[in-house]
């Protein structure tokens, strides 16, 4: 049987249009670093390719046989560096943020966190389809049968939140395995416990860190006068929050997508790239996608990134294996909240995360995870039911 070609054929060109803009985008930071203006261009291309070749050649196995193998050493692998990537020394390592995140490679450096993502899925994926079904269970039985999974999430939450900095990537996590949960046949009390957990553990992550809550204090001051505008003047000045910093990077992301209008400005064009819009290859790529083409353009290229979730979800449903379906939910939950996260914070209706945009985002780790998984769906989608 053969790989879905039509999910394939949408990845493909997603890691295309990400190869474009990296050529388009990056203007202003090749000239302050006095890069070559085809710097990013040539890294995102060389890893593009790469990553529809693994694609392709992951999606060749067989997941009968090879499917466990490449999900648990992701997973054990990537949990293992992400453990002692702390205590390796500056030269092994690259920091963001004070918070060492890149195992430097020769030519380049790697993001754990991004591959063991998948291997996360993975584990919930198999771990999931031998213990829990739909039959119906009490609230405790269930309770009891998921600690094994928080505990494992604890760990998580450590490695990435703490030592790593990084709460974005453990949103992601969190509403994933919540979801997974209940795809797996848990209730849906159990559901909404593990929602106010997630929420519960975001709200303690941003309560200890002075750099989230600035972060949060900026969104607020972003949006606050126009929601306490609805609100009784005695609880409004309450919630307002004076001297709020200046928050310039939404600022120019909101005015950077109004500028593109409908049919935007061209590509090569935008004038937001230029030194106002810091970060616009990564965080910020869908506002500079906005301003160089438009709403329209940019509506295409998020109904493809959507069509590629959509196939996922048609395999993971036409999946009689449990672990392939679950795996293959869990893949295509990866790419929709790490999309929304992103799209949701440069418009300012949350906080910004720091989520790299499916496909669209410069950088090595997050394109060459993706294709990973990518081609690990496509390797089960040869025994879907299409």
């Amino acid at each position: 049987m053969q790989a879905d070609k039509t999910l394939f054929i949408l990845s493909s060109f997603c890691i295309f249009v990400g190869i474009v803009f990296s050529l388009s985008l990056p203007v202003f930071t090749n000239i302050y670093f006095g890069y070559s203006e085809f710097h990013f261009f040539i890294r995102q291309f060389g890893v593009g390719m790469f990553s529809i070749l693994i694609m392709w050649s992951i999606s060749r196995f067989n997941p009968d046989k090879s499917l466990t193998i490449m999900g648990f050493s992701i997973f054990l692998i990537c949990l293992f560096l992400m453990g002692i990537m702390h205590f390796l020394p500056e030269s092994m390592v690259t920091s963001a943020g004070g918070a060492k995140r890149w195992i430097r490679l020769p030519g380049f450096s790697l993001a754990p966190v991004e591959f063991f993502k998948i291997g996360f899925v993975y584990f919930l994926a198999w771990s999931f389809a031998r213990k829990l079904d739909e039959k119906k269970k009490s609230l405790k039985d269930e309770l009891t049968l998921i600690l094994p999974y928080v505990a494992v999430f604890v760990l998580v939450v450590y490695l990435i939140a703490v030592m790593q900095n990084d709460l974005g990537q453990v949103i992601v996590l969190a509403l994933t395995l919540a979801i997974m949960l209940f795809f797996a046949g848990t209730s849906i009390k159990l559901f909404m416990i593990s929602i106010a957990g997630s929420i519960a553990i975001f709200i303690l992550a941003i309560f200890t860190s002075q750099h989230r809550i600035l972060r949060i204090k900026v969104w607020w001051g972003t949006i606050q006068n126009m929601v306490l505008s609805v609100l009784p003047d005695s609880l409004a000045k309450t919630l307002r929050v004076d001297n709020a910093p200046e928050p310039y990077q939404i600022s120019n992301s909101l005015n950077a997508i109004n500028h593109g209008g409908l049919f935007g400005q061209g590509i090569g064009s935008g004038s937001f790239k230029l030194g106002f819009l810091s970060e616009v290859h990564t965080d910020f790529v869908l506002a500079g996608i906005a301003e160089e083409i438009g709403f329209i353009g940019l509506s295409i290229v998020t109904l493809a990134i959507f069509l590629v979730t959509y196939r996922i979800f048609r395999i993971a449903n036409r999946s009689d294996n449990r672990v392939y379906y679950l795996f293959s939910v869990g893949i295509g939950l990866l790419i929709v909240f790490s999309f929304l996260m992103n799209a949701y914070g440069i418009t300012s209706l949350t906080p910004i995360k720091g989520i790299a945009v499916p496909f669209l985002s410069y950088g090595g780790s997050s394109m060459l995870a993706l294709s990973v998984g990518l081609g690990m769906v496509l390797m089960v989608s040869k025994k879907a039911k299409l």
